[in-house]
């Protein structure tokens, strides 16, 4: 059981601090896609793949004391800052046989990248099933609020590969 939590809080340690419940939802799909080693099982819903088993282990890790969720309030809502606490790092410790060595890497990339960008590369690989043509035609139905440019698909698409890269050298 605790396994599948010490991989979240291993990705939540290699990004240093995670701000945003959904760029945190975002970062572990993409990572799932890149085949790092998630359990989490991913729905498509409003702002894209979203995962209720993750929001259940990252509160599970909260009251464990392992993690720290910050509250902040930003103009009209609130905004959730993941960091790991000292008996989430020695958890971690402990449990060292999650060794995911190119994990770091991605997740700080991704870590850098705004949410809405996330949202957008999430969304085409929760379809990347589907033609090029396609992947696109829904992401400019099922994300027309966003109005994602050709541009940002491409862009998107080409981050993909940066991150598939640094995946597996």
């Amino acid at each position: 059981m605790l396994k599948d939590h010490a991989k979240i809080i291993h990705a939540i340690a290699a990004s240093e601090e995670v701000i945003g419940r959904k760029r945190l939802q975002k970062m572990v799909y993409i990572a799932k896609k890149l085949d790092f080693p998630f359990q989490e099982r991913f729905q498509f819903h409003f702002y894209g793949p979203y995962s209720e088993e993750l929001t259940l282990r990252v509160e599970e890790l909260c009251n464990m004391g392992f993690l720290d969720e910050v509250k902040e309030k930003k103009g009209g809502y609130y905004q959730y800052r993941y960091t790991l606490t000292e008996n989430g790092r020695e958890f971690l410790s402990l449990h060292n046989e999650v060794a995911m060595p190119k994990l770091q890497e991605c997740l700080t990339d991704m870590n850098s990248q705004n949410a809405r960008f996330l949202e957008l590369v999430s969304t085409i690989l929760f379809f990347d099933n589907l033609p090029k043509a396609e992947v696109k035609e829904k992401v400019f139905t099922l994300k027309s609020k966003q109005r994602y440019t050709e541009e940002e698909v491409e862009i998107a698409y080409q981050y993909i590969e940066s991150l598939r890269e640094k995946a597996v050298h």
